[in-house]
């Protein structure tokens, strides 16, 4: 059955919220959005990720280096690295681990 699911254009930049889209025994996808200066805490990531923005303009921190990413931007980060994400706009981005 084929479906269409608005879930990340439904996903309102109200400080942070995260939601699962996808998750199975090889793949996650996380859907992030970030209001205007609020961050997502320092943290890591248990495998090897995708950051793809969406909209808006973030500031990804990791190992003392700041990578400033804008929409139709991709990132990728290494697993167990500790990082934060501030949100210098509205912003919206995907999460594919």
């Amino acid at each position: 059955m084929y479906t269409i699911n608005e879930q990340i254009k439904e996903q309102e930049p109200k400080g942070l919220q995260v939601a699962s889209l996808v998750k199975t025994d090889g793949l996650e996808i996380l859907t992030i959005s970030l209001e205007k200066d609020a961050t997502f805490p320092k943290h890591t990531s248990p495998k090897d990720a995708q950051l793809i923005v969406l909209e808006g303009n973030i500031d990804f921190h990791i190992n003392q280096t700041k990578y400033n990413l804008t929409a139709q931007h991709h990132f990728n980060f290494p697993a167990e690295e500790e990082h934060w994400v501030k949100a210098n706009e509205h912003s919206k981005f995907l999460i594919v681990r």
